[in-house]
C-alpha cells in the first residue's frame, strides 16, 4: 500500500532523505521511528503529496505520488502533529464541514458525522464547541475527520505529542480499531511497541533497520540481567562480577545504581549474581531488551558518524 524506492530530498544542499526505501503491506500499522531531524516528517510530506521529492519513486495505494497526486489524496487520510479542527465549531459541525469539503451532500455529511462521533466515543459531546474538549478528545476528533471517506491508507504524524498518558491510551485504542493501513511516525517508543506490527528505524535520511518489534529487540541478543545495588560504592564490584558471569562488558548506570548484561541462561545468571554479590543486591531481574535500547543502538551517531540527519531540522521541516 505504501512503497518508496530511493527517495532523495535536500534543503539548501543538505540531504533530508538520502536513499529512503520503504514497503508497507496492506492492513498493517507500520511505525516509522527516528531521532529529531532524521527525515520522518519529510518522508510523510512526500508520500502525502505535500512536498516534491528530488529523486526516486513513491507509490501510495497503487498511485504514483508525483504523477497521480489527486488519486493519492483521495486514497489517504492525514493526521498531523497538531489538531486541524476548528475550536469554535462543535465536534459534529467540524465533521460535517470536512464532509462538505470532501464533496459529500449535506445529508451524507450529517450521516457520516454521526457515524464517526459514535465510533470514536464522542457522541455525547458532539454538540459542544471543540474548545471545551480535552486534548485526547481533540485528537480523536482529528482522527475521525481523517476518516470521512474511509481511506485505505492513513498517515499519523506523531499523533499523541503533548497528550497525558490517559489521553494517549485513548488515542491508541482508536488507532487499533481503525482497520486501515497506517503509517505512524512517533518519538514515543512505547507507542510504537504498543501499536506497530512492523517498524522501520530511520536515521540520516535512510532506513537503518526494519522488522517486527520482537525482531528489532532480538538484534541486541536475548535476555538481559539487571542488578540494582544498595550503595553506589558497590557498582564497580557488581560490574566486574556480572561481566565475568556474562563473558561481556557490563553496562552501568550510576544514577539508578543499575548494572546490566546480556545472558543466555537466566536462572544460572541470577543464581551466580546472588551468590557473588549477596547483600549488595537491592533488586534483581531478567528482562528482554527494550525498544529504547534498540533505538539508541541504531541511531548512535557518535559511532555511525551520521551527519545528514540534521538537515531536516536545520531546514525547519
Amino acid at each position: 500500500m505504501i512503497q518508496a524506492d530511493g527517495l532523495r530530498k535536500s534543503f539548501r544542499g543538505k540531504p533530508a532523505l538520502d536513499g529512503f526505501d520503504l514497503e508497507v503491506p496492506e492492513g498493517v500499522i507500520y511505525g516509522l521511528l527516528g531521532p529529531n531531524g532524521a527525515g520522518k516528517t519529510t518522508a510523510v510530506r512526500i508520500l502525502t503529496t505535500l512536498l516534491a521529492h528530488d529523486a526516486g519513486t513513491a507509490r501510495v495505494a497503487g498511485y504514483d505520488v508525483a504523477r497521480q497526486p489527486k488519486q493519492v489524496r483521495r486514497s489517504i487520510g492525514l493526521v498531523g502533529q497538531h489538531a486541524a479542527v476548528d475550536e469554535i465549531l462543535s465536534g459534529r459541525q467540524n465533521l460535517e464541514l470536512f464532509g462538505r469539503l470532501y464533496q459529500l451532500s449535506p445529508r451524507q455529511a450529517r450521516r457520516r458525522a454521526e457515524e464517526l462521533l459514535e465510533r470514536f466515543g464522542l457522541a455525547d459531546t458532539g454538540s459542544k464547541p471543540v474548545k471545551h474538549y480535552s486534548g485526547g478528545m481533540r485528537r480523536r476528533l482529528d482522527l475521525a475527520a481523517s476518516l470521512i471517506l474511509s481511506p485505505p491508507v492513513l498517515f499519523l504524524d506523531e499523533p499523541t505529542t503533548g497528550l497525558d498518558p490517559r489521553s494517549r491510551s485513548q488515542v491508541w485504542q482508536s488507532v487499533r480499531e481503525l482497520g486501515a493501513t497506517v503509517l505512524l511516525t512517533t518519538q514515543y517508543l512505547e507507542e510504537a511497541d504498543q501499536l506497530a506490527d512492523r517498524i522501520a528505524v530511520i536515521d540520516a535520511g535512510r532506513v537503518v533497520a526494519e522488522g517486527t518489534p520482537a525482531e528489532l529487540k532480538s538484534r541486541l541478543g536475548g535476555d538481559r540481567l539487571d542488578v540494582v545495588v544498595r550503595r553506589e560504592e558497590a557498582l564497580e564490584r557488581a560490574a566486574r562480577a556480572l561481566s565475568s558471569i556474562a563473558g561481556t562488558a557490563a553496562e552501568t548506570d550510576r544514577d539508578t545504581r543499575r548494572v546490566s548484561v546480556p545472558v543466555s541462561d537466566r536462572i544460572a545468571a541470577i543464581t551466580a549474581a546472588l551468590s557473588v554479590l549477596g547483600e549488595d543486591v537491592e533488586d534483581i531481574a531478567v528482562r528482554r531488551p527494550t525498544l529504547d535500547e534498540v533505538f539508541l543502538d541504531l541511531t548512535d551517531r557518535d559511532q555511525t558518524g551520521g551527519h545528514g540527519a540534521k538537515s531536516e531540522k536545520e531546514a525547519g521541516v
